[in-house]
């Protein structure tokens, strides 16, 4: 048994807590931290004070202060769903008190939307000299996507060539505009150049316009963009044989068309603006006007349909497969009151976090999840809520 300490208090932080409190032989104690000591307190309720046994107001931006938090708290590792701009901070105040960490998205600077690993990798000796680990992107794309990659690798193939993950939201939430996960990650993400993998290089394409109209299984055919994924970058890295990997995710029309209005008015900028003598930065503006994704749950409809296509070679033979989930809003709300965006990628962390304190997963250093054995996580994913399937296909993705 393990206390853990959770940053963040979220859509994602709520899914984490609900389940690590229905499983008290792997989690003997809960704790939870949030800028916004009102959110952790909710969420306590909503969990029972038996389970999540404190919370605490900490800004994460704080490396010192998230330091001091882990004394008091003395947890065994820390589950950090806040924001990907925090990473650092928080990796630091887990060397500085030597604990284990985990997260569920890549650091990016706050002033940049730049998606990569290297700052996150540099840490791998410092973690490994300290006999700690590191899990980064343990949600489901980042993580489960890169476990499928790891799986469909050992069990199906002698070499792979060929990755094209796919993230289809076929669910409505009745807004005309909303992400479903926090605001400006989510449109940085949108926002930001595409960039593929071919060749033994990167490719980059301009925002959005790259578009393929793929039959997801359970949801149907839906308008599918190339965008850069930070797994991508390690799938790369750790599975050298890789000829072209890609990430494909759907948008509506609907969606894309207020997107482009309010980036041509410039509020999707993340460069601070004056406004009546104060300086704002506009992107931060709209999150705040912006539905919350953790109220969305309510009345969202449909599924979503998760996954990774993989082409390669198995005793000489061509053959791909496809490695997906899906997840059905309505269950996710009966289930911890909370969309299917934030469920699958709280479960996950959830199970990550599971295997490296039960030592499925524990080896110091700084790691991605497709670099560990995938075969007792896609069991733990049939077992907490996240059901997947294997397809084999009659043709390559996208023929």
């Amino acid at each position: 048994m393990s206390k853990v300490l959770v940053i963040g208090a979220g859509g994602v932080a709520g899914v984490v807590v609900q389940k690590c409190a229905k499983l008290p032989e792997v989690f003997s104690e809960i704790h939870l931290a949030s800028r916004t000591l009102s959110k952790c307190e909710a969420l306590q309720e909503t969990a029972g004070k038996d389970r999540v046994v404190g919370v605490y107001q900490v800004d994460a931006d704080d490396a010192a202060k998230v330091a001091d938090l882990i004394r008091k708290v003395k947890p065994s590792l820390v589950i950090n769903v806040a924001l990907p701009y925090q990473d650092l901070p928080i990796m630091d105040a887990c060397l500085e008190t030597g604990v284990h960490y985990l997260d569920t998205a890549n650091y990016e600077p706050k002033d940049e939307a730049k998606f990569e690993y290297s700052w996150q990798w540099a840490y791998q000796e410092r973690f490994k000299e300290q006999g700690l680990m590191a899990l980064l992107g343990a949600g489901f794309d980042p993580g489960v996507t890169n476990v499928f990659t790891a799986y469909a690798a050992k069990h199906y193939f002698d070499e792979i060539h060929y990755l094209d993950i796919v993230d289809c939201n076929g669910g409505d939430h009745g807004q005309a505009f909303a992400t479903n996960f926090n605001p400006e990650i989510n449109i940085r993400e949108i926002t930001q150049r595409g960039k593929f993998w071919e060749n033994g290089e990167w490719h980059e394409t301009d925002p959005i316009s790259v578009r393929k109209d793929l039959d997801y299984p359970n949801v149907g055919v839906r308008p599918s963009y190339l965008l850069f994924h930070e797994e991508l970058e390690s799938l790369v890295k750790h599975f050298p044989t890789l000829k072209r990997a890609r990430f494909w995710m759907t948008f509506g029309d609907e969606y894309l068309t207020h997107l482009r209005v309010l980036e041509n008015v410039g509020m999707t900028s993340i460069q601070p603006v004056k406004f009546q003598g104060q300086e704002i930065v506009p992107l931060e503006f709209l999150k705040a006007v912006l539905p919350n994704p953790g109220s969305l749950a309510e009345g969202y409809t449909g599924k979503t349909c998760i996954g990774s296509y993989v082409t390669g070679v198995k005793d000489g033979q061509q053959k791909t497969i496809f490695v997906y989930n899906n997840c059905d809003h309505a269950e996710t709300n009966k289930e911890v009151g909370a969309q299917a965006v934030s469920y699958t990628t709280g479960v996950p962390a959830m199970i990550a976090a599971s295997m490296m304190l039960q030592g499925e997963w524990m080896q110091p250093g700084v790691w991605n999840m497709e670099q560990f054995d995938p075969d007792e996580f896609m069991k733990r994913l049939n077992q907490y809520g996240l059901p997947w399937q294997v397809m084999e296909c009659d043709q390559p993705f996208g023929k």
